[in-house]
């Protein structure tokens, strides 16, 4: 099992969240933070591609060639993106990571898993509903838990406190320093090191 695991080098990153101004620095938004981050380190950019009903970025990242996407469907429906550059692309899902906010982890800290539930996440479940499958890597950004299950969508539609914000920032960047082992597939060892972190 785990050496399918090892050769699954990852050839698109989907991160998510809400398009618009009023959404851009909400914590529903973690993915495309940490995504428009990746593209800037990358010197990649974005541009709109209405067949993918997203922003996606092309090229070589960390020598590899790499597809990023941005769904602009709306956080709830962002699987019709996914699914319609996975088909394209014929991108097997288990080369996908899709990087999204987790309320299950503290500010801070951010981890990497393959398959599992969607925990609640809307984005998370309409990939999977489209995907026909929960295997695909995830980036989870944590921006902790309002305490209420019923604060939840006011929660991740907020902007994080200042200190929350700094916290997430740090997570995300020990996230970015580990996207080289993830891009070459060696996912484990990513995993490794940025748990241990």
């Amino acid at each position: 099992m785990a050496g399918f695991f090892i050769m699954s080098e990852i050839k698109l990153i989907v991160g998510l969240g809400n398009p618009g101004r009023e959404y851009e620095n909400t914590r529903h938004n973690a993915g495309f933070w940490w995504v428009d981050e990746f593209a800037r380190l990358q010197k990649l950019s974005f541009k709109s591609e209405t067949k993918f009903h997203g922003l996606t970025a092309r090229g070589l990242a960390h020598g590899r060639e790499i597809l990023l996407l941005k769904p602009q469907t709306f956080m709830n429906v962002s699987g019709r993106a996914v699914v319609a550059l996975a088909q394209f692309y014929k991108i097997a899902p288990a080369e996908m990571l899709v990087v999204h906010d987790e309320l299950d982890l503290p500010p801070g800290v951010a981890r990497l898993k393959m398959g599992g539930g969607h925990g609640g996440h809307n984005g998370l479940k309409d990939i999977i509903a489209h995907l026909g499958t929960k295997d695909f890597w995830r980036l989870r950004i944590g921006i902790g838990h309002p305490g209420e299950r019923t604060d939840v969508v006011g929660y991740v539609l907020h902007e994080p406190r200042r200190e929350e914000a700094e916290l997430i920032e740090q997570a995300m960047q020990r996230a970015q320093d580990v996207a080289q082992l993830m891009v070459d597939g060696k996912l484990e060892a990513a995993m490794l090191k940025l748990h241990s972190a």
